[in-house]
């Protein structure tokens, strides 16, 4: 089913890979011209070529989203190139516990708050101001099922993921009156490079992945871009402040 947009741009963070490259794809499918962020280069111009094969219209911005310049420099090449934002999709996000709470260090915790939290914080702080300018937008961020309850051995990562529910509910009220909706999306696991690479030399490890799920599987970055495309569209002007749960019945166990 084909979604209707009132805008005509989208900005996608994370976009080399995974659930930023199909969001990516996923917008430019729907006629928006996409700018594609990310720090790999080689994966984000690999987005940017599928694409424009595909017949639509992106470009690659090179972009550390903990660093508040390069957010700046992500935002005005954006306006310069397509004149405004109307969406922007949050997503770029990493993952590296291994162990218990006792267990993290200090370094751990600075790059995952950093990219996970700082990064969203950042993002919005830039894109809020120009869709305000503009006379609205609807911003998507990246939270997961762990920000809704508990990760056991990923601590640091869980709290990162609360803390993005907080800036989106944040965020929405403060703009509701504004036109801007934000809301966030919360995937439990899905099939990306990221899962293969942590599982497919265990497939124990895979097959209790996929039991975690009610429905029996992981799920597939597709059907996390079709729910960032629902929050993003017409559909969804009723809802902000929202945490998209998109986990195959994990959360309702």
């Amino acid at each position: 089913m084909s979604m209707t947009f009132s805008g005509q741009v989208a900005l996608v963070t994370g976009a080399a890979a995974g659930i930023g490259r199909a969001t990516a794809l996923a917008f430019a499918a729907e006629g928006l011209k996409v700018v594609v962020a990310d720090l790999d280069v080689a994966g984000a111009e690999g987005t940017v070529e599928l694409i424009r094969a595909a017949g639509g219209d992106a470009v690659f911005v090179r972009c550390n989203v903990t660093q508040e310049a390069d957010v700046e420099n992500l935002m005005a090449q954006a306006v310069s190139t397509y004149g405004r934002v109307d969406y922007a999709f949050n997503n770029a996000g990493i993952e590296i516990e291994k162990g218990k709470l006792a267990d993290g260090t200090q370094d751990e915790f600075d790059a995952i708050m950093g990219v996970n939290v700082k990064g969203v914080w950042l993002c919005m702080k830039h894109q809020l101001p120009l869709m305000l300018a503009q006379g609205g937008g609807a911003i998507v961020n990246t939270a997961s099922v762990a920000g809704l309850g508990a990760a056991p051995k990923m601590s640091i990562y869980a709290a990162s993921k609360h803390a993005v529910i907080g800036l989106t509910k944040s965020a929405a009220i403060e703009y509701a009156k504004k036109k801007i909706r934000v809301n966030a999306v919360c995937p439990a696991v899905i099939d990306t490079d990221m899962f293969r690479r942590a599982y497919e030399a265990d497939p124990k490890k895979a097959e209790f992945a996929a039991a975690m799920h009610p429905v029996g599987r992981i799920g597939k970055v597709e059907e996390i871009a079709s729910a960032v495309l629902y929050l993003c569209s017409d559909g969804a002007a009723f809802t902000t402040g929202h945490a998209l749960a998109v986990d195959g019945g994990a959360t309702a166990i």
